[in-house]
């Protein structure tokens, strides 16, 4: 089959399967990759509060838009809801503050970024006394809160991010809204298949986030290597005439059936990222990589393990 542009997201509207991530991309360089990604045919931005860089990403936005190169309605705009800021009247607020950065009037998704909570005036990213910036703020509530800000009109589409599958269950029976997507860590070395049959079968689609794993944590003890450096991918590659990380790509997309958000700031290999659709893997090429597995995590967020609502106590 070919490689697939879009998948439709249970509300029926249709999302690129390709995206450019931006998180710790730097000041005065997220734009310039915003530019250089909408100009190479990115339509979907995924993005956060806490990355500390939406203002600049809006600008670039809306550099494109006025003149002419975009139209609002052709790009999808993603941002996340940060941990200090689970009550349900924050939730709102928060979204509104993101809308103003981005100088836009509403957002295409909005994810709850993890479902363990922060006191309002704790740290972002607690790493001492880390319980004592714990809130029990019950993510139902946020999602109460998320359900708040779909039916004001700011924005399309409301979904999670690193929730496990109980989590993500535990939303669907309560909730008036479905998720649309989970957004969590997905390559070849932790390729996430129950997860992803599991929130299909709940009409909630899978967003990978490090889809190429980190290649600067390359050789670092206790992390997966990168598969995109792996002989054999490279070889595949080859045969394609496609590099290591066009290939991951192309089969996270096609055979898990996944959305990713490669993150670059390097013109040529944000090109490279979304050059994914004019090849298939064939059966041998895809069981290569599917026996790549060996669910290890470059984002373990091991800080945070004793929250009551930490995400990676559960099997998947």
């Amino acid at each position: 089959m070919p490689v697939p542009k879009t998948f439709t997201l249970n509300n029926g509207i249709e999302f690129p399967t390709v995206g450019l991530g931006t998180y710790r991309s730097k000041p005065g360089e997220v734009e310039e990759a915003v530019k250089t990604a909408i100009d190479a045919g990115y339509r979907h931005f995924d993005c956060a509060w806490f990355y500390g860089n939406e203002h600049e990403i809006g600008q670039a936005i809306h550099s494109k838009i006025c003149s002419g190169v975009i139209k609002r309605k052709d790009v999808f705009i993603g941002s996340k809801l940060w941990n200090n800021f689970h009550a349900r009247s924050a939730v709102v607020p928060k979204l509104k503050e993101s809308l103003e950065a981005f100088r836009l009037d509403y957002l295409d998704l909005y994810l709850v970024h993890w479902p363990m909570g922060f006191k309002e005036d704790a740290p972002l990213a607690p790493k001492e006394n880390v319980q004592e910036a714990f809130s029990d703020v019950d993510y139902l509530e946020t999602w109460q809160g998320m359900e708040d800000a779909y039916k004001l009109g700011l924005v399309k589409s409301i979904g999670l991010s690193n929730f496990n599958a109980e989590q993500v269950d535990r939303i669907c029976k309560n909730c008036t809204i479905t998720p649309t997507i989970n957004q969590v860590e997905c390559n070849p070395n932790i390729n996430q298949k129950k997860l992803i049959k599991f929130c299909r079968e709940r009409g909630v689609l899978l967003m990978g986030f490090c889809p190429l794993g980190r290649s600067e944590y390359s050789g670092r003890p206790g992390f997966p290597e990168p598969t995109i450096y792996d002989p054999k991918v490279q070889e595949i590659g080859k045969k394609y005439n496609k590099t290591g990380a066009q290939v991951v790509l192309n089969y996270e997309v096609n055979n898990l059936g996944i959305f990713v958000i490669p993150k670059s700031v390097t013109p040529s290999r944000i090109k490279e990222n979304i050059d994914i659709f004019d090849f298939e893997l064939n059966d041998e090429e895809v069981a290569y990589l599917d026996s790549c597995d060996k669910n290890k995590r470059v984002c373990p967020a091991n800080d945070w393990k004793d929250h009551k609502y930490f995400s990676f106590n559960a099997e998947f």
